[in-house]
C-alpha cells in the first residue's frame, strides 16, 4: 500500500509540474506577440556612409615644374627617399629627394646628341667653306675667260666677217656663262647661309635640353614651399603616395601640406542611394578616433558619373562632405560616419517596417483592438514608414502577425479609394514622364520581403496594380456575412 501511494503521488507531481510548464510556455507564446505604441513626431530619411577626412584646401609639394618642358624627356620619377607623414615642417624644409638614375641616363645621351651636334655644324660649316670657295675661284676664272673673249674680238676688226661674227658669238657666251655663275653662286651662299643656321639650331636646342636637365637634376631634392603638417598625397587609386612611388609631367605632388582650419569628409554613396542625395543636404558626422564628438556638415559636391573602387563590384558615386566644425583634434585620413538627411518631416504619425503587411496589395496594420487597419502610407527609412491615414498617436500595433490574425476584421476601407486614386495619378504622372524621355522607367526597390514594398522610384510608396482593392473589398464582405452568421456562396 505505501508503494502504490508512493507511485500516485510521484504521478500526481509530474501531472503538476506538467501543467506548470505548459502554463509558462503558453505565457512566452502570448507574450511573444509584440505591440508597439504608434509614433508621432520628426521623422527623417537618412542615408548613412562612412568616408575619410581630408583638408579641403591643400598646398601642393611637388616636384620639379620643368619636368613638362618638352625639352626634358623623363616619363616617370620615383621618391626615393620621403619625410614621415604628419611631420611639421617649416618653409624651406626638406621633405623629399627624388631617384637620380634614369635622369643620369637622360643627361648622358643629351651630353651625346650635343657632341654630336657640335660635330655636325661643324662638318656643315667646312663643307660650306670649300664649296663657297670653289664657286668664288670659277667666278676669277670666267671673269678671265671674259677679258679673253672681248681681246679676241678686238683683235678680228679687219678679218673676215665669219671670224668676226665667231669672235662676237664667243664673247656673248662668256658675258652669259659669267652672269649665270653669278648667279649660281649667290643661290649657293644663300642655302649655305640656311644650312648653317639649321645646324646652330639644332645645337643650340641639344643644349638648351641639356642645360635644362642638369637645373632640373638640382631640384630633384624637394623642400616645403611653407609651413605645416605634412600629409601624403593620394593616388587616383586610393593609394598613398610614399617611398617608391613615382610622379609623372601629368602629376608632380610628392605630398601635401593640407589648411586643418576647414575640413571635408570625402565618401562614397551606393548606386541605390545616390538618387537621394543632393547638394546642400544637412549631414551628422561622427570620427571613429573621438566617439563622444560630434559636428555638423553639408554636402557640398555629388558626382555625376559612378565609378568601381578597386577590389569591390558595386558601383559607387564620390560625395563630398564639408564640415561646419574647426576642431584642432581633426587630422586628414580619420575615418568619419556620415548620416545625410536626404528628407524630414517635422509632425507626421509612423510605425515600424515590420508592423506593415500587404494583401492584394493594400497595406494594413494589426491592432491589438482586434482590427486590421487599413493605412495610407507615406515615405519610409530604414526603420519606419509614415502612415498618413489610417492611425493615431499612442495607438497600438503588432509587429508581426498575431496567432488568430485571420480573425481580425478589416477597418478603413474608405482609404482604399484614396491608395488607388493617388496611385493612379502617380501612374499617368511616370507614363508622361517616360514619353518625354522616351525610355522606359525603372522598378521601384521592395523595402524588404513579406512587407511593404518601397514602391515607386520618386516618392517611396507602393506601387499598386490597376483593380487593387478588390479582392480585399470581397474580403471585408466576407467578414460581414460571418459576424451576421449568413453563410456566402
Amino acid at each position: 500500500m505505501k508503494t502504490n501511494g508512493k507511485i500516485i503521488a510521484g504521478v500526481l507531481a509530474v501531472l503538476v509540474l506538467a501543467v506548470i510548464i505548459y502554463a509558462v510556455a503558453g505565457g512566452s507564446a502570448v507574450s511573444s506577440q509584440l505591440d508597439v505604441p504608434v509614433q508621432r513626431g520628426r521623422f527623417e530619411i537618412l542615408v548613412t556612409v562612412t568616408g575619410e577626412l581630408q583638408a579641403e584646401n591643400s598646398e601642393l609639394i611637388e616636384g620639379p615644374v620643368e619636368l613638362r618642358s618638352r625639352n626634358v624627356r623623363i616619363q616617370n620619377v620615383r621618391i626615393q627617399d620621403l619625410i614621415p607623414e604628419g611631420t611639421v615642417v617649416n618653409a624651406g624644409d626638406w621633405v623629399a629627394t627624388l631617384d637620380r638614375s634614369e635622369a643620369d641616363n637622360t643627361l648622358k645621351d643629351m651630353e651625346d646628341a650635343v657632341q654630336r651636334e657640335e660635330a655636325s655644324y661643324i662638318k656643315t660649316q667646312l663643307d660650306t667653306t670649300i664649296t663657297l670657295s670653289n664657286l668664288r675661284d670659277e667666278l676669277i676664272n670666267l671673269e678671265y675667260q671674259l677679258e679673253e673673249r672681248r681681246l679676241t674680238l678686238e683683235q678680228s676688226m679687219f678679218e673676215p666677217p665669219a671670224t668676226i661674227r665667231q669672235a662676237e658669238i664667243n664673247l656673248e657666251r662668256a658675258e652669259r656663262g659669267l652672269d649665270q655663275a653669278h648667279k649660281n653662286y649667290e643661290l649657293r651662299r644663300q642655302q649655305a647661309e640656311e644650312n648653317m643656321t639649321e645646324a646652330a639650331i639644332n645645337l643650340e636646342r641639344q643644349r638648351r635640353r641639356y642645360q635644362e636637365l642638369q637645373e632640373v637634376l638640382d631640384k630633384f631634392t624637394i623642400t616645403a614651399p611653407e609651413g605645416g603638417m605634412v600629409i601624403y598625397h593620394r593616388e587616383w587609386s586610393g593609394q598613398k603616395r610614399t617611398v617608391g612611388s613615382n610622379i609623372n609631367a601629368r602629376d608632380l605632388t610628392v605630398a601635401t601640406l593640407p589648411d586643418l582650419s576647414a575640413m571635408i569628409s570625402r565618401t562614397y554613396v551606393n548606386e541605390i542611394d545616390i538618387s537621394k542625395v543632393r547638394v546642400g543636404q544637412p549631414v551628422r558626422i561622427g570620427v571613429d578616433a573621438f566617439p563622444e564628438r560630434r559636428y555638423s556638415g553639408e554636402v557640398i559636391q555629388v558626382a555625376n558619373v559612378g565609378q568601381q573602387l578597386p577590389n569591390t563590384d558595386a558601383r559607387v558615386f564620390e560625395v563630398l562632405i564639408r564640415v561646419n566644425e574647426s576642431d584642432d583634434i581633426l587630422r586628414p585620413a580619420m575615418t568619419t560616419s556620415n548620416i545625410i538627411i536626404t528628407k524630414s518631416f517635422d509632425d507626421v504619425v509612423y510605425v515600424p517596417l515590420e508592423a506593415v503587411h500587404v494583401n492584394d496589395s493594400i497595406p494594413f496594420v494589426y491592432k491589438n483592438n482586434g482590427t486590421r487597419q487599413i493605412v495610407l502610407l507615406g515615405e519610409p527609412n530604414d526603420n519606419n514608414i509614415i502612415v498618413e491615414d489610417g492611425l493615431t498617436e499612442n495607438e497600438r500595433v503588432y509587429l508581426t502577425i498575431p496567432e488568430n490574425g485571420d480573425d481580425f476584421r478589416f477597418a478603413g476601407e474608405e482609404i482604399i479609394a484614396v491608395i488607388t486614386e493617388r496611385q493612379e495619378q502617380r501612374r499617368s504622372e511616370e507614363q508622361a514622364r517616360q514619353s518625354v524621355q522616351g525610355r522606359p522607367g525603372r522598378a521601384g526597390q521592395g523595402m524588404r520581403e513579406g512587407m511593404m514594398p518601397a514602391g515607386g522610384e520618386e516618392d517611396g510608396r507602393p506601387d499598386i496594380p490597376a483593380g487593387a482593392g478588390e479582392r480585399m473589398k470581397q474580403m471585408m464582405e466576407e467578414q460581414q456575412d460571418r459576424e451576421a452568421g449568413m453563410p456566402r456562396e
